[in-house]
């Protein structure tokens, strides 16, 4: 099917509409020590250090963290906590792509020894994703801090959603270092986590993009019940950060969360055309291009059709340009960030216009595991089963609409920003 007609609709859907049950340990909020910063950004850990580590004195502490896992000052948090904490931080935990963020995307990771701090790093996307008893035992509060992009089939949260539950398990405290979300505070998009469908690329059940920091996805995780037993959990708040600030306001250095996320602007590229890139014949520009997720293709479709299309959505913030490469067409894609445009309905239009393009083969040769895992990104089903049919995926984005209201809905009362 072709859904020329329908750009005005696309036009319309394509503006982003992001807007401002069990019994569970009422979440703390660690709020500023006081003090002037000169108008500086203060993370998380700024904040624990300001505040001088006194949730975390006199205990023991296992520390989730990577590469990302930086002051505004440029230290690690890692040698910041050893440095405060000396012999009391007693164990390293390492999400996806290892401690170091040079794994590439799924590889199981062995644990090792930091070199930096000289203390054992069990990985978490290993033989295990979520913490052992064993692995406690040493431990008395688990704290999280690592960057994460604000999409929900981004593997970190994940990591502090399983995290969360072994906490509790061991009878742990759970503290949450908070982060800015790349993407802002507004931008709440794409279908929701459809049930049956929970796996580590969509382990709790928000919208694909979400519009939260992790620490308040941690408390809405715990507010909501998302996981079987809760912890006692503490965030430590940010200072500075509002919801209308994309990565680029906050005046901090980008440090590449993945191999693939190299840069500030990534994350809205990512959303973008991670659905298309877990699809089948499909090209998002990795490993050839330098630009991860900045390209839409697919074998055999002509760039320029799938040019003429793109155009035709008149997507705000967006702009394309025609490839062609190996036998594969589609478009690259221009992506400004601040701009209106609804990211994860461009990339199931851009998904389902390829499809026809290449004659049915970004989906039809979707098998086994590589269908299991696309549909795992998506959060279910519809999509593979509207395009299989031939059907309208602005169905499927006006379906998402209503779930996402109620989603903003509930999610107010977890904001700590304004």
């Amino acid at each position: 099917m072709r859904f020329d007609s329908l750009s005005r609709a696309v036009a319309l859907v394509l503006v982003s509409s992001g807007l401002g049950a069990c019994v569970a340990p009422a979440p703390q909020v660690v709020q500023s020590g006081g003090g002037s910063y000169g108008g500086r950004l203060m993370l998380g850990s700024d904040m624990l250090a300001a505040n001088n580590f006194d949730i975390l004195r006199g205990k023991r502490v296992g520390l989730i963290t990577n590469h990302t896992s930086y002051t505004s000052r440029g230290e690690m948090t890692r040698v910041m906590m050893k440095r405060a904490l000396g012999g009391n931080l007693t164990t390293l935990f390492a999400p996806e792509h290892g401690i170091f963020g040079t794994e590439t995307a799924g590889k199981s990771v062995k644990d090792r020894r930091d070199p930096v701090t000289g203390l054992k790093v069990y990985s978490l996307h290993g033989d295990y994703r979520k913490p052992q008893p064993w692995m406690l035992t040493n431990v008395d509060v688990l704290v999280f801090d690592v960057q994460d992009i604000g999409c929900r089939s981004y593997t970190y949260i994940s990591t502090m959603a399983v995290s969360m539950e072994a906490a509790a398990e061991s009878g742990k405290m759970f503290v949450v270092l908070d982060r800015p979300n790349p993407l802002g505070g507004h931008r709440v998009e794409g279908p929701p986590l459809t049930s049956g469908w929970k796996s580590f690329v969509g382990q709790v059940p928000v919208p694909y993009v979400h519009g939260l920091t992790v620490g308040e996805l941690a408390m809405m995780i715990s507010g909501q019940g998302w996981i079987s037993r809760v912890p006692q959990v503490v965030v430590v708040k940010m200072q500075g950060w509002n919801r209308n600030m994309i990565w680029d306001d906050t005046g901090l250095p980008w440090h590449r969360t993945s191999p693939n996320i190299p840069n500030s602007h990534s994350p809205a590229y990512y959303v973008a055309t991670g659905i298309l890139g877990s699809a089948a014949n499909a090209d998002v520009g990795i490993p050839w291009s330098g630009q991860p997720f900045a390209y839409a293709g697919a074998s055999g479709a002509n760039a320029q059709a799938m040019y003429a299309y793109c155009q035709r959505l008149n997507a705000p913030g967006v702009s394309f340009a025609p490839y062609s490469r190996d036998g594969f067409g589609g478009v690259k894609l221009s992506i400004n960030p601040r701009g209106g445009a609804d990211l994860t309905a461009l990339d199931v239009l851009m998904t389902a216009e390829l499809n026809r393009l290449s004659g049915g083969k970004v989906i039809g040769r979707l098998r086994g595991d590589e269908l299991n895992l696309f549909h795992k990104v998506y959060g279910g089903t519809a999509l593979y089963s509207t395009l299989a049919k031939g059907g309208n995926p602005m169905n499927l984005i006006a379906g998402w609409q209503r779930s996402n209201a109620s989603f903003r809905s509930a999610r107010q009362r977890y904001l700590l920003y304004p």
